[in-house]
């Protein structure tokens, strides 16, 4: 009984399908019974009548979950309801529990019936099982009579202050059922979803967030209190309420904070790109900067606490999470999403569609977002059609310079599809190609022409169109192209291809005057037997010709015009009547056939290729309404960004009051925390002392500073004893959770790091006590895979501060007074086993020391013969990797290898050599580093610039990165005087870590220690 109202908590009141399966073993063809549910032989449902009416459950019960499977499998159940109305007082709880499963499904049909059994539900809402409870709200607010408005209105009241988190999930699900069924309701709903926003249970948070959508989302007053405990919660909610909250905070973003975009590149407290500029005049325009935008504390809250949910399993909340950065974040901080959204393109084809809906739409404004990953939009052979279009509509989208001859020679391959509609729009796609980039519409002309002797009918017609576009850009040179489209006029007999080259020839007559009139004598040959587009252009070109070359063609154009008079089409007819009034002048004729030669041969604009997605930026991203390019019912716009933000306290919340309100609720008072810290008091002082040094850095870095305190003390209280944690409710345990994670990604900032790392290097005298409570929290921490990851960045940064201290005091230290944790089997590597190096080198603080190698190197046990050396420099072959191809570069050819040499640029800095080669035979000259495009806490020392370089020279200079112990890629411009390149380096894992030496003896023993390492760090 109790695995079953388990099963039906998780659902979340979802209970028909799984009992539907859970009933279908009990039918099989072999009993007489069994045919109630695919006969319409009404004894069998009197049989199943006569066991609901049995005096034994287990005959009820059977009769139940076959009621219910009848249902699951769209048989009509109805005429039984009165018989399962009788069972809705049972004292059974699983006969009760479909009971209330049927009476969802047929009480809004039987009504009358259903009114019967008020009093039943009333009894049921104030039943000791949460389940009843929640179950018998449901089916009341499923019975939609006005009547009972009253008693559905006084059942949510009481509903909404339920001990159970469940029923007050419930009971925000039951607002807005009563508001489409009573909108006049709507003022003392609002106040329960007031009363309800305030809960502080994350089952509740998505679906009153859902109510206030439904019921009334423009009053963005009750949010204001609420904003920061919803952002805190945001990462524990289920994933349909993440979707649903993370849409209502955007709305709510832009109302009160203001627009990011106001500058091209925002600077504030975690932008540290201008370290190391010189130039005194940028310097002040930073400070203007600066002082013209900061960003409010509250507004970098929604940004940090959803950014882990990028690496969400669903879809949906992944793309939730885009378009808030993409409506919210600074433009500079926009492009993390870009990454998460690339990955779900390997999900069904659905969620590809929309996903690359999306992905255009963000790829028109800023290309940047998604260069990097471009071979990832490249065309499957087994791609549908749409999805194929749509990665043809990206691609196109961000090409450029650099990239254009990579996307021709995959457009050829395009070309060649059997799929003809794709085949099609890929020629349009070179044409966009062509008019956006000057340097190869030459090229793609080009090519467009040896399209024309194409086999298929499709790509010749479509390259014609094509053509016809783009030689209207510059006609005067391109006299041959449109002799030789005449020439296969013979042969072409798609009617839009036809009409484009005649089109074409009628145009620009004068460039072909002995071509056009040959070409108007064998149209109007075949005059009856064309489609109508084709004779509309024929009398376009007749009247043309009859203008310019009246001699030559005065008789064929009658001819046209006389047959045209009586065509069956009466837009032929039409537009007969009017171009001979208008060039053959007669005593009828008006004033405007003086002007015929003006209004045919004007000269015509040229017409712009554009994307078919240009037009959906002014849809919020991710929304049905973006999808259908149409605005749907419900559909609620974003405003535009506040000039001024509005008062940003009525976001403070009072602590007291909001403890004794939620006390009073749930029956009993919070436990007090534990006065006993997490950390030690070496690292106490420390964050001290660097938050004392900081304490001018801004609101924003104040804010985060609240947050990490209220993140280690739930943490500490909440790892101090097990007895504690079983004790807590569950609103406790999910909001000590939520913080968790907010503090997390706050000490992930850069920002903070950089103050926890003054901070450890002033206090390196205490820092061996300081390690040994890291340790000791790294082992009661092994069972929470998330927390680990979410701390690895900060953390690995402590780790390696602590490593460059012990090992410069790692003489003083004799190896047999090396101290170990007790009461571990396998003991955490202490790292003054590390012996002395021979030689004086100054060995850098760990610069390249990745997080996962200070994980590995945490759970070895070494003997006391074991020889490990941290080597500086390694004698090993360094691999060469391409950073420029001298054809994409102009003839500038560049390389780059990781040196593994300390970093003279900085502890964290991976130096890395680039080596510049001239292969031309000219001089290259002020060859520098251009605009950077780095993800956000990377940082890039450039090379000083090079003035000249020999034809057939080569240069090698050093750059110094800081990946963030990451391998994300660095993307910057390389630039000479009259060019810039887009280049990217990607470090490998291996490029990250730190060299050790040892003994093949000692690698194979260390190496077996991990398996047990592996048995230690799993979840009890």
């Amino acid at each position: 009984m109790s695995g079953n109202g388990l099963a039906y908590s998780e659902q979340g009141g979802e209970a028909a399908p799984e009992l539907a399966q859970e009933a279908a073993p009990t039918v099989t063809p072999s009993t007489p019974a069994a045919f109630g549910l695919f006969s319409s032989d009404t004894k069998k449902n009197e049989d199943l009548k006569q066991m609901l009416e049995s005096s034994k459950d287990s005959a009820k019960l059977d009769a139940m979950k076959r009621i219910v499977g009848m249902i699951a499998k769209g048989k009509n159940a109805s005429e039984l309801f009165p018989a399962v109305v009788k069972n809705v007082a049972s004292k059974n709880i699983e006969i009760k529990k479909l009971v209330y499963v049927y009476l969802m499904r047929y009480a809004e049909e039987q009504q009358d019936l259903a009114l019967l059994s008020i009093s039943t539900f009333q009894r049921a809402l104030k039943d000791p099982n949460q389940l009843i409870r929640a179950s018998a709200l449901r089916v009341l607010s499923s019975i939609r009579v006005p009547i009972i408005v009253p008693i559905m209105m006084l059942a949510i009241k009481e509903a909404s202050s339920d001990l159970s988190p469940y029923v007050r999930k419930n009971a925000a699900h039951a607002i807005q059922k009563l508001y489409s069924l009573d909108p006049e309701q709507k003022e003392m709903l609002i106040e329960v979803i007031e009363k309800l926003l305030k809960d502080r249970s994350t089952l509740v948070a998505g679906s009153v967030v859902m109510a206030f959508e439904e019921v009334c989302p423009d009053r963005i007053d009750l949010i204001h209190k609420n904003y920061r405990k919803l952002c805190n919660l945001l990462v524990d909610v289920e994933e349909w309420g993440q979707v649903v909250i993370i849409h209502m905070l955007t709305r709510y973003a832009r109302t009160q904070f203001v627009s990011p975009w106001k500058v091209d590149e925002v600077v504030d407290e975690y932008n540290e790109n201008n370290f190391y500029e010189s130039d005194e005049e940028q310097k002040e325009k930073n400070q203007k900067l600066k002082t013209t935008y900061t960003m409010d504390p509250d507004h970098r809250l929604l940004l940090r606490n959803t950014k882990p949910l990028l690496q969400s399993r669903n879809a949906a909340v992944v793309m939730a999470v885009a378009q808030l950065y993409w409506h919210l974040a600074p433009k500079s901080e926009a492009g993390i999403v870009s990454k998460s959204l690339v990955r779900l393109l390997r999900s069904n084809r659905e969620v590809q569609y929309i996903v690359l809906q999306n992905i255009a739409t963000m790829s028109i404004q800023r290309k940047g977002m998604f260069e990097p990953y471009l071979k990832s939009f490249y065309v499957r052979s087994t791609d549908p059609t749409m999805i194929k279009t749509l990665k043809l509509e990206i691609l196109t989208n961000l090409a450029n310079e650099a990239n254009i001859s990579t996307l021709l020679r995959e457009f050829q391959t395009y070309v060649k599809s059997q799929d003809k509609q794709f085949a099609a729009a890929t020629i349009q796609a070179i044409g966009r190609c062509a008019t956006n980039i000057t340097e190869v519409t030459d090229t793609c002309l080009n090519g467009l022409v040896c399209l024309l002797s194409n086999r298929d009918e499709i790509v010749v017609a479509e390259s014609v169109v094509v053509i016809k576009k783009l030689l209207q850009t510059q006609p005067a040179h391109h006299g041959e192209i449109i002799k030789h489209m005449a020439k296969l006029l013979d042969n072409i007999t798609v009617p839009v291809a036809r009409a484009s080259i005649l089109w074409l020839i009628g145009e620009y007559c004068e460039r072909v005057p002995k071509i056009a009139p040959d070409v108007l004598r064998k149209t109007a040959k075949n005059f009856t037997n064309e489609d109508d587009l084709v004779k509309l252009q024929i009398l376009n070109l007749g009247a043309k010709l009859y203008l310019t070359n009246s001699k030559q063609t005065k008789l064929l154009t009658q001819y046209v015009l006389n047959l045209g008079k009586y065509d069956q089409s009466y837009d032929i007819r039409d537009r007969t009547r009017f171009i001979r009034q208008l060039i053959v002048p007669n005593e009828k004729s008006g004033a405007l056939s003086k002007y015929a030669k003006k209004i045919f041969l004007a000269q015509k604009p040229a017409p712009l290729l554009e994307s078919p997605f240009k037009d959906r930026d002014h849809f919020q991203l991710g929304t049905l309404s973006h999808t259908l390019n149409s605005r749907a019912t419900g559909y609620l716009e974003l405003s535009d960004w506040p000039e001024v933000a509005p008062d940003p306290s009525v976001r403070n919340v009072d602590v007291a009051e909001s403890a004794k309100e939620w006390t009073g609720i749930l029956g009993k008072p919070k436990k007090e925390k534990l006065t006993e810290k997490f950390y030690s008091e070496s690292e106490e002082e420390e964050d001290e002392s660097a938050s004392t040094s900081s304490s001018g850095s801004g609101s924003d870095s104040e804010s985060e500073k609240e947050d990490k305190e209220e993140g280690s003390t739930d943490e500490s209280s909440g790892s101090s004893s097990p007895s504690e944690e079983s004790t807590d409710s569950e609103s406790d345990s999910k909001e000590s959770a939520a913080k968790k994670t907010c503090r997390a990604v706050n000490e992930s900032d850069s920002e903070d790091i950089k103050k926890k790392a003054e901070g450890i290097s002033k206090k390196r005298s205490t820092s061996s006590s300081s390690d040994t409570e890291y340790t000791s929290s790294d082992e009661s921490s092994t069972g929470s895979k998330s927390e680990s990851d979410s701390k690895s960045d900060s953390e690995s940064r402590k780790y390696r501060n602590a490593t460059s201290n012990k090992v410069t005091k790692k003489e003083e230290k004799p190896v047999q007074d090396r101290k170990t944790p007790k009461n571990q089997d396998v003991f955490l590597l202490d790292l003054d086993d590390f012996c002395p190096v021979t030689t004086p080198v100054a060995v850098p603080r760990a610069a390249v020391l990745s997080p996962s190698l200070a994980a590995d190197l945490e759970g070895l046990s070494l003997s006391s013969s074991s020889v490990i050396d941290v080597t500086t420099q390694v004698s090993v072959p360094t691999k060469t990797h391409e950073l420029l191809h001298r054809m994409s570069g102009k003839g500038l050819a560049a390389h780059y290898h990781f040196s593994r040499r300390p970093g003279i640029f900085g502890d964290h800095m991976v130096p890395v050599q680039v080596t510049v080669t001239n292969t031309t035979d000219q001089k290259i000259e002020n060859i520098h580093i251009g605009e950077k495009k780095l993800p956000p806490g990377m940082r890039m020392h450039e090379f000083n610039p090079i003035e000249c370089l020999e034809p057939g020279g080569s240069f090698t200079a050093t750059v110094g990165i800081d990946f963030c112990d990451s391998t994300q890629t660095a993307s910057f411009q390389l630039c000479t005087k009259d060019d810039q390149f887009n280049v990217n380096i990607q470090p490998p894992v291996g490029e990250l870590l730190l060299p050790v030496t040892m003994s093949e003896k000692d690698f194979k023993k260390e190496q077996a220690c991990l398996s047990a390492l592996y048995l230690l760090s799993k979840p009890r």
